[in-house]
């Protein structure tokens, strides 16, 4: 496994590869990027994964600053699952101040959007960059994040890309916590409540399954009770996955999402429904 941190090594090492799967993260990995880049084996012969704690997809009040950095770690864990390790400084990638910016789609304003302004602005050129540096066929991405997933597809397509944007499924606790960083930033307590999210959304899709169209009553209850155990919540919401608009009762492919924070800790999740013709 080689690492790399600048992108003339870079480019140079993959100057005769054909068939590269790439995994962007940002570091101090879990089983849910080592699953990204088991993944992305299965679609390409050079696996790459680039280790980038981007500064511009941080507010003001977030946690850019002791966002854990975790290098000797993460190298250790993807040993024998990628090819090549990207591991650039902030300079590399933004040798200077950064005048073009990707505009993402209005979406982005919406969900975490309307939690994060700038969030995905800053998401989407990072990654279009890193897209531009490692020039893959095939990018891997959680479905964790299901807005990032949805606005880089979009950005691909608008863009007229060569990749392949392919969906890596959520990774999961025992008890059905999806993996995170920021999992770690949870004391015992809320670490035991935190189960609680993935455990409304299970609940909202199976009254949906069993017939249930009255969306906002649902996240309006599903607000409720997640408050009422101390969660402070972003949003609870049905969308359509196609175009992650407000879902409506004639639609088929559904996604619920949700963003709350349990003391100092944002968690996220989602959950995909298919409801029968």
């Amino acid at each position: 496994m080689l690492t790399i941190s600048t992108i003339v090594d870079l480019r140079a090492g993959l100057r005769s590869e054909t068939a590269i799967a790439f995994v962007p993260t940002m570091g101090n990995l879990h089983e849910g990027h080592l699953d990204l880049a088991r993944l992305a084996r299965e679609n390409g012969k050079c696996v790459v994964v680039s280790i980038f704690v981007n500064p511009l997809q941080f507010g003001p009040n977030e946690d850019f600053n002791i966002y854990p950095r975790t290098l000797e770690a993460d190298c250790e864990k993807l040993q024998g699952l990628a090819d090549v390790v990207f591991i650039p400084s902030v300079n590399e990638i933004y040798p200077e101040n950064q005048a073009v910016f990707v505009e993402p789609p209005p979406i982005s304003n919406e969900l975490d959007g309307a939690s994060r302004p700038g969030h995905f602005r800053g998401m989407a050129t990072v990654v279009l960059k890193l897209l531009s540096i490692v020039q893959p066929q095939v990018g891997v991405f959680g479905k964790k994040d299901f807005q990032q997933l949805h606005i880089i597809r979009q950005m691909v397509t608008q863009f007229n890309l060569p990749v392949r944007i392919v969906g890596g499924e959520t990774v999961r606790a025992a008890d059905g916590l999806a993996q995170s960083s920021r999992n770690q930033n949870l004391n015992a307590n809320e670490r035991s409540e935190a189960v609680y999210l993935y455990q409304t959304l299970q609940e909202m899709r199976q009254v949906i399954l069993q017939g249930e169209r009255d969306f906002e009553r649902l996240q309006q209850q599903a607000v409720e009770k997640l408050a009422s155990r101390g969660w402070q919540v972003d949003y609870v919401a049905v969308r359509n996955q196609t175009n992650l608009l407000q879902a409506s009762s004639g639609q088929h492919e559904l996604v619920v999402l949700a963003a709350a924070r349990l003391g100092n800790t944002r968690l996220i999740d989602n959950l995909e429904i298919s409801l029968p013709d």
